[in-house]
């Protein structure tokens, strides 16, 4: 019993020593997952930890500042003694380019506005056109409708590589997808919208520019023509 006393005893006193010492300070960070533009912003975030120590390093402020972020999903870290902080960063993703007026924003799957477009960049990705009575600014979170929605279908193309859609709105309160050189498709609400993509991918060769196709009941898939009908934001 003395004997594991006294190792308790020693244990706390080497803790209270790492605490207020700087035996196992920060001085190297090491981030993974991100691509460089992206790294490069946490690492300006994680550098203000450099010199705090491994032991007393407060984790919930360090994911806190980190995830607010704009370019930032989640991000989690592990503290390798003596001096190493090793943070992984799961990314935003941009998967549409949202459009109100000339301005533009590129924005993910959750609909989270990741910075502007500057004025004359092609960015191939489908467009989504919002009211302009909806204010967006980077770092923010479009509205389920037009923009949060409208953004989370983007990202189902993305995963599943569909073929490349030009615009992203809604008509008749349904989604509609308007094809680069193709038809529209028509899917109605989100539900189901993988297998709606499955069918539209089997269809959508047979058909031209000016007809539509609707997979809104993915069981009674119907083609036909637009007669000029576009999808509103």
């Amino acid at each position: 019993m003395a004997a594991g006393l006294a190792v308790l005893v020693a244990g706390v006193a080497a803790y209270g020593i790492a605490r207020g010492t700087s035996v196992f300070a920060v001085h190297k960070v090491e981030i993974s997952g991100a691509p460089p533009v992206v790294a490069r912003r946490v690492r300006q975030v994680v550098d203000d930890f450099r010199g705090t120590s491994l032991v007393t390093l407060d984790g919930a402020e360090l994911r806190a500042r980190v995830e607010a972020l704009p370019q930032v999903v989640s991000v989690t870290y592990d503290r390798a003694f003596p001096h190493t902080l090793r943070v992984h960063v799961r990314p935003e993703r941009a998967v549409a380019v949202a459009r109100q007026g000339r301005r533009a924003w590129m924005v993910s799957a959750r609909g989270r506005v990741l910075g502007g477009v500057a004025a004359g960049r092609h960015v191939p990705l489908p467009r989504i056109w919002l009211p302009t009575v909806i204010d967006v600014e980077t770092g923010g979170t479009l509205p389920r409708r037009p923009g949060g929605e409208a953004a989370a279908a983007a990202g189902v193309l993305r995963t599943h590589s569909f073929r490349p859609v030009r615009a992203i709105g809604f008509m008749g309160g349904g989604l509609v997808f308007v094809l680069r050189n193709g038809p529209q498709i028509r899917l109605g609400s989100a539900r189901d919208i993988v297998l709606k993509l499955a069918i539209a991918r089997e269809i959508v060769p047979v058909l031209t520019a000016s007809e539509y196709l609707d997979v809104s009941v993915p069981e009674r898939p119907v083609a036909g023509t637009t007669l000029n009908s576009q999808p509103k934001p």
